[in-house]
Order: structure tokens, then C-alpha cells, then sequence
């Protein structure tokens, strides 16, 4: 018997002042899965994660099938910093694993698991950087530790490589591949066809209503769909 999808979407569509930004949409993640969504800017792609977050009204049927903790972790496309804000990186992770307050201090042994956390997406010695000063792919790979620890059932990546060297891409997609044996689900935006053929299980192309969606082979087949994909060219790292 198949195990039901971690995430399963049907029928759902989202109207903002009388527009329809995205209609009828339908798809499944599955457990160990990554599923890549692409599609042309304004496709309604961030405006599925967020009504899957729940951050946004809509109707149609958003189901969960959790297996264990259910947890949802997120990496948003964009997050604005107050650059006043006195704030260190390994303060920032700390705010969410700690209860006493991080102007007392982080304790030595969330220090020590933020540090190997920083190691893993490539940030380490990074821990004591005022999150101020960051470049925003660094602070791209900061959201993505945030993401990743504990480790969640489902993740969703809204363009979370955008402004990442190839090196960084690379570690990038090495950490997505970690969550993938760990059993994750991930559900992530990227405008790279390289990066869909290499790390996708799972393609959906969406126009404010999914045009195709299946294997990267099916769905990236001809220059037609690549085009409608990535407009304006797109990447093939």
C-alpha cells in the first residue's frame, strides 16, 4: 500500500482584491522526496507556499500526513534585517532553542551544536558575525541552519540559492540531499534547470494553475516548457 504524502495540496486557489493569483493547483510531496516548483515570475509560487503555511486565505484543501514530529521549516525568498539590531548570528539561531534570553548568553552546549550547524551550510566561524553585517547570501545560508535544525518533515525553499556562489551551491545542495535520506519533504522554488535535473525527484511547472508536472524529464522535455519555466533564459549549472 502506497504511504500517503507528507503534503498533499487539491483544488486550491487563492483571489486577492478580486484577482485570481492562482487556481485549481494540485500536488503531492512525498516523504524522501524533493519536489521542485518553477515557473515564470508572477506565477503564484510564493503565494502557494504561503497558503500552505497558512499565511494567506484561500479555498481548496491543504492536508498534512505527518509521520512523526511535524515539523515545517522555511527558508523565505527574501527577509529584511534591522541593521540597528544588535544581534549576533548565533544569537539569532539561539532566540528559537533557548528559553532564557539571548542577552544572558548562549549555554556552551547550544554553542557548540549552532557552531557545527554554521559548519554545515558553510558558515563556520561565523557565530559571533553581527547578522547586520551580512551579505544576503550569507544570510540565506543563516535562514537555512534556522530551517534545517531539528530536522523537519516538511521544507519549504522559496529561491533559497538566489544570490549563492557555486561553491555555496554546491553545499547548498548537499545539505538537501542530507534532509532527502533523513526523510524529509521538500518543497522548494528554483529558477535553475541545472539544479532541478540534479536534485528534483519531482517537477511541477506552475502558471497559476499547474501546466505539467511529473519527473524532470517529462516536465523539462522540450525548450517550450524550459522557456515557460525560466523566461528570460535561466541557468544550467
Amino acid at each position: 500500500m502506497r504511504e500517503p504524502p507528507i503534503l498533499a495540496v487539491s483544488d486550491l486557489s487563492v483571489s486577492r482584491s478580486g484577482r485570481l493569483l492562482i487556481a485549481a493547483v494540485a500536488l503531492e510531496v512525498m516523504a524522501g522526496s524533493v519536489h521542485l516548483l518553477v515557473g515564470p515570475n508572477g506565477a503564484g509560487k510564493s503565494t502557494l507556499f504561503a497558503a500552505v503555511l497558512g499565511l494567506t486565505e484561500f479555498t481548496g484543501r491543504v492536508r498534512f500526513h505527518w509521520r512523526g514530529s511535524g515539523r515545517i521549516g522555511y527558508v523565505p525568498q527574501s527577509f529584511a534585517v534591522d541593521r540597528t539590531l544588535p544581534l549576533t548570528v548565533g544569537e539569532f539561531l539561539a532566540l528559537s532553542r533557548q528559553r532564557r534570553p539571548v542577552c544572558f548568553g548562549v549555554g556552551r552546549a547550544l554553542r557548540e551544536r549552532t557552531n557545527g550547524l554554521l559548519d554545515r551550510v558553510g558558515l563556520g566561524g561565523f557565530f559571533a558575525r553581527p547578522l547586520s553585517a551580512l551579505s544576503g547570501g550569507e544570510l540565506q545560508k543563516v535562514l537555512l541552519a534556522n530551517a534545517i535544525d531539528p530536522l523537519p518533515e516538511l521544507l519549504l525553499l522559496d529561491e533559497p540559492a538566489s544570490g549563492l556562489d557555486e561553491t555555496a551551491v554546491k553545499q547548498f545542495e548537499e545539505v538537501v540531499r542530507e534532509l532527502r535520506r533523513g526523510g524529509a519533504a521538500v518543497l522548494m522554488v528554483s529558477h535553475d534547470l541545472g539544479q532541478a535535473r540534479r536534485l528534483a525527484d519531482h517537477v511541477t511547472l506552475l502558471d497559476r494553475e499547474v501546466r505539467r508536472s511529473g519527473p524532470p524529464a517529462h516536465v523539462l522535455a522540450d525548450d517550450l516548457a524550459a522557456a515557460l519555466a525560466f523566461p528570460g533564459g535561466y541557468a544550467t549549472s
